[in-house]
């Protein structure tokens, strides 16, 4: 009946969810699962079980809830568009979890958010494990931490205490110790109401967290780019390579939104010529990202490339960017493919990306 009204009378929305009226809880459980940051309601209850956890609300006025004095009241829909208009949103408290020498994409994810700060309040930078051809795990943990200090010191991001070495091997390795990264990942989502992980690397550091403290469970949103598509039939990929995190993730009911590689991110192509054109000569950062995207030391000269890991930066600056489905948590198979499931807990799986928007906001911040 909802469906047919909202067709019916033209109104567009980005997503319908149904709740109990009976419960007051209901809806602000569902703000927070949804990143909702205002919720409009004439039942003073709904809004003060909102209200309570750090949502805005505003409160239509009718007959029946003007005893209370305590809400944000408003009258008709103009003065919600006002509001709304003048709205600046909270910060999103956020980690970046990433094996930023690996591939020139990390570079990329890390300089964008760097320049998205007006949306993240930048909590920490860990370092997550990856191993190849050219170096040692622990060898990449130091080759990725002081490329890090680098970007930070040409963005002018104070690195104290912000930046982090994390495993220094995998999980699957048997690999169980403490490390800054595993700390301090607790550390923040302990404090916060809430954090979001932005894990674009092996997601070990965020898995031995979870193990280390489960109390950060109910307290952080993982956006993890790993995986493939359900197209395609497996997950043999770098960042799905400690099969044992990710299993200790996906079990974990932790919020968790996952961006596969192929079909998914594997769509944000862009050649050194688009790069030259929108980042060339605007300051000495375009210029080393253009120069590690034409050659990033790893998989050689190279005219065009996906850079992968912007994407979930993007998730968290604009999600009308992305098309996404909750799902029935996937099993992970012994080969790292997934097993479909239908009644296990929901996890949030994106399915396509708008490459034009997300490119369009990536260069107009980097070369601003």
């Amino acid at each position: 009946m909802t469906v047919n009204w909202l067709e019916s009378e033209k109104i567009e929305y980005d997503k319908l969810i149904l709740t109990n009226s009976k419960n007051p809880l209901e809806k602000a459980k569902n703000c927070l699962e949804n990143d909702i940051s205002i919720m409009i309601d004439d039942s003073v209850r709904t809004l003060m079980e909102a209200h309570n956890r750090g949502i805005i609300t505003l409160l239509m006025d009718t007959q029946y809830n003007r005893i209370e004095k305590n809400l944000k009241r408003v009258h008709n829909w103009k003065e919600i568009y006002e509001f709304i208009k003048g709205f600046h949103r909270e910060k999103l408290n956020v980690i970046l979890d990433t094996d930023t020498y690996n591939e020139c994409d990390d570079q990329f994810a890390l300089s964008y958010m760097l320049k998205s700060q007006d949306i993240f309040n930048v909590e920490a930078i860990t370092v997550a494990p990856y191993i190849n051809k050219h170096c040692t795990i622990p060898e990449g943990q130091e080759n990725s931490y002081n490329e890090i200090l680098k970007i930070c010191k040409w963005l002018e991001f104070e690195t104290d205490n912000k930046v982090f070495k994390g495993a220094m091997d995998f999980m699957i390795n048997g690999y169980s110790e403490d490390n800054d990264a595993v700390n301090k990942i607790i550390e923040i989502a302990l404090k916060n109401e809430k954090t979001y992980i932005m894990a674009i690397g092996a997601i070990t550091n965020v898995a031995l967290a979870i193990k280390k403290e489960p109390k950060i469970i109910d307290k952080t949103h993982v956006v993890w780019l790993g995986g493939h598509s359900f197209l395609q039939g497996h997950n043999i990929e770098t960042n799905f390579k400690d099969r044992i995190a990710v299993k200790t993730v996906f079990d974990s009911k932790v919020k968790l939104t996952v961006i596969p590689a192929k079909s998914v991110s594997s769509n944000l192509t862009t050649s050194i010529y688009e790069l030259e054109h929108f980042l060339k000569g605007k300051s000495e950062l375009c210029d080393y990202l253009c120069q590690k995207f034409y050659n990033d030391g790893y998989h050689g000269i190279q005219e065009r490339r996906v850079i992968w890991d912007i994407s979930v930066i993007a998730y968290l600056i604009e999600k009308r960017w992305f098309e996404s489905k909750e799902i029935s948590c996937p099993n992970i198979k012994e080969d790292s493919s997934y097993e479909i499931t239908e009644n296990r807990h929901k996890i949030t799986m994106v399915n396509y990306l708008d490459v034009d928007k997300i490119y369009t906001d990536l260069f107009r911040k980097l070369g601003g």
